[in-house]
């Protein structure tokens, strides 16, 4: 079981030398989850140590992100870069003490000197006791040339300087856990945190995740039109589940059923069909008006009409049906351009499907019906039924020239309402196009 303090104190440390990626962002929510569950501090560190890769955008780009997910945190940032005193004065300290030494040969690099006998050992709470001979490890570096002090070194000082009780991060860093357990020794302090090793982040081929595996970062999924909700809620399963199984669990219950001990040391496998599916599930679920002012940064920056032609009347009476159809926010543009173009985009696999005989008979019955009735979803469903009836056709393969002829493709929100919205002038018009379209095709 994890020994839980009174108030425990976790913190996410990322270092800024590029943007927050998935692996990260499951770091920080596996902290902050525990620090609301137990009523501890989560604490933001930045880790700027490497001031050759560090960019503030980065830094600046973190801690956005992380409010979009809907992590907040109780102290900080703290940036290594404005404690430097404090691992300079740790540095000094076990040089003074024969702890560690300068190399000759390797001016200003400091390195701290392992004890050869006896052995590290401590408990991670998903994966068990972990005990290593320190005769296997070398001496390694706690201070570069540049006078910056390393990963291990700033670890050990800012740890024991905040208090933090649990150390909560990705399995990568396993392998530092002895070096800087070995300096707080020595920097006089024996009482360890508890570990919890998070599993690696595999992609499909089983390997780590990584940008061979398309979008990393949180920045490409934000950007793509996922809901934060439902990537911190995909996030959360990525070692963890709930008790009863379920995949959409609002936050507030993932907090209050969150423990480290019912994390998996196995590795986790990135679905991005289970993350679609779970976006789509919270998408549909969102009010339709909320649904509505979330679409239309998509909708209004960059859209394949002109700018001018998009009418936000005409797109509400839309919303309710493309929200049941989309995965992402960036697929409702593609759902609804056919309303704001001059003239629909024709995809040539959907009309070489579609525009076969006799769907050039179809087009011209459906024109003389269209012409002549009430301009209502469920009249044009009935008319564009016993168009089909007359040619021997069932209404799925009836409505497919129409559809493609009015919409340019073959799948899109259904297609009377579509018809009716987009209005019965330019409905004429695209059918008389495609069926001229086919006859100058000889079809």
């Amino acid at each position: 079981m994890t020994s839980v303090a009174v108030s425990p104190r976790v913190r996410f440390a990322p270092s800024p030398t590029g943007f927050l990626h998935v692996g990260g962002a499951r770091t920080a929510l596996f902290n902050w989850l525990f620090a609301r569950h137990t009523g501890g501090t989560f604490i933001l560190r930045i880790e700027d140590t490497d001031t050759e890769r560090t960019r503030e955008e980065w830094v600046t780009g973190i801690q956005s992100t992380l409010r979009w997910l809907g992590l907040d945190w109780d102290e900080g940032p703290y940036r290594q870069s404005e404690r430097a005193h404090l691992y300079k004065d740790a540095a000094d300290k076990l040089v003074a003490e024969g702890r560690a030494y300068v190399p000759e040969g390797e001016e200003s690099v400091i390195r701290f000197r392992v004890p050869k006998e006896g052995s590290t050992s401590f408990t991670d709470v998903i994966r068990g006791e972990v005990t290593e001979k320190n005769e296997t490890l070398e001496d390694f570096v706690i201070v570069r040339s540049t006078g910056h002090p390393t990963f291990y070194l700033a670890n050990a000082v800012d740890d024991v300087d905040m208090g933090i009780t649990h150390v909560i991060r990705g399995e990568d860093l396993l392998p530092s856990t002895r070096r800087v357990l070995l300096l707080r020794e020595a920097l006089g302090t024996t009482e360890q945190p508890v570990f919890a090793h998070l599993p690696l982040l595999v992609g499909k081929d089983r390997a780590k995740l990584g940008k061979r595996h398309g979008d990393v970062a949180l920045e490409d999924y934000r950007d793509k039109g996922y809901l934060s909700e439902a990537l911190r809620n995909y996030l959360s399963l990525l070692g963890w589940a709930p008790r009863d199984g379920r995949e959409i669990v609002p936050i507030d219950e993932i907090v209050a059923e969150f423990r480290l001990e019912d994390v998996t040391k196995a590795a986790a496998y990135f679905d991005n069909q289970k993350l679609d599916h779970i976006n789509g599930e919270y998408i549909r679920n969102l009010p339709v008006a909320t649904f509505v002012r979330e679409s239309l940064p998509w909708l209004e920056s960059d859209p394949p009409w002109p700018p001018e032609r998009f009418d936000p009347d005409v797109f509400d009476r839309m919303a309710a049906l493309v929200q049941e159809r989309v995965k992402t926010l960036a697929e409702v543009p593609g759902m609804v351009d056919f309303l704001f173009l001059e003239e629909p985009e024709i995809d040539d696999k959907s009309w070489q499907k579609a525009m076969k005989s006799p769907a050039a008979d179809v087009l011209g019955d459906a024109i003389a019906e269209y012409e002549k009735c009430d301009w209502e979803p469920q009249v044009l469903h009935e008319v564009t039924l016993s168009v089909g009836e007359r040619h021997g056709l069932k209404l799925a393969k009836a409505q497919a020239p129409i559809r493609v002829a009015v919409t340019g493709r073959s799948v899109g929100p259904p297609l009377f309402e579509s018809l009716a919205v987009l209005g019965r002038d330019a409905v004429l018009d695209r059918l008389r196009a495609a069926r001229a379209r086919l006859a100058d095709e000889g079809t």
